[in-house]
This record gives structure tokens, sequence and C-alpha cells, in this order.
């Protein structure tokens, strides 16, 4: 008897089981993605200022660096040399950024069509 409920018990739970593989998506999902993208979406018009700003750093340095080279100040053009690097920097992991927020911004609007379909299917 015992042998019965046990395999009729896994039975069930392997049902249950590839019944909620197969389950459409819930309505949340689809507001989760749909959350998911406004925020890669702001994300990506905050990196697109971030790097409009840190080109004119880049632009207003190589300007005083002009001028600086035009007076004979070395001391003052390593500095803003140094300076210069260091804005490329950012503006390298500025625009690292924006491609990585790009790529979540798609993988999201996928899954969202993805969960779309499943609900369109399921019910």
């Amino acid at each position: 008897m015992m042998n019965k409920i046990a395999c009729f018990a896994g039975a069930l739970a392997l049902t249950a089981g590839t019944a909620f593989a197969q389950a459409p998506a819930e309505k949340g999902e689809v507001r989760r993605d749909t959350r998911d993208i406004r925020k890669d979406r702001r994300d990506i018009r905050e990196d697109r200022r971030d790097i409009a700003k840190d080109k004119a750093d880049i632009r207003k340095d190589r300007r005083k660096l002009r001028e600086e080279r035009r007076e004979g100040d070395k001391a003052g053009a390593a500095a803003t040399r140094a300076d210069i690097a260091k804005d490329r920097q950012d503006l390298r992991r500025d625009e690292k950024d924006l491609r990585r927020d790009k790529r979540d911004l798609r993988k999201d609007k996928r899954e969202r069509r993805e969960d779309v379909r499943e609900n369109r299917k399921g019910g």
C-alpha cells in the first residue's frame, strides 16, 4: 500500500512540475519586464548625459593644454594631460555602461515579447 502511495505522489509531483514549467507568463512578469525597460532607458539617458559631459570636459582641457603650451607652462600642461587621461578613462567607462544598458534593454524587450506571446497563447 505504501508503495502505491509513494508512486502516486511521485507521478503527481511530476505532472505538477510539467504543468508549472509550461504555464503561461504571469502578468506580473510582463509588468516587471516593462519596469526593467523603463529603468534601462533611464540609465541610457543618464549614460548619454555623462558621455556628453566627459566629451565637453576633454574639449575644455585640450583648449587649456594648448594655451599652457603656448605660454610655456610645463607643470600646468602635465597636470592638464593627467586630467585629460582621467576624463578619457571616465568616458570609456561611461561608454561601456551605455553598451551594457543597451544590451540589457534588448534582453528585457525580448523577454517582454516572449511573455506577452505566452499570455496570448495561454489565455
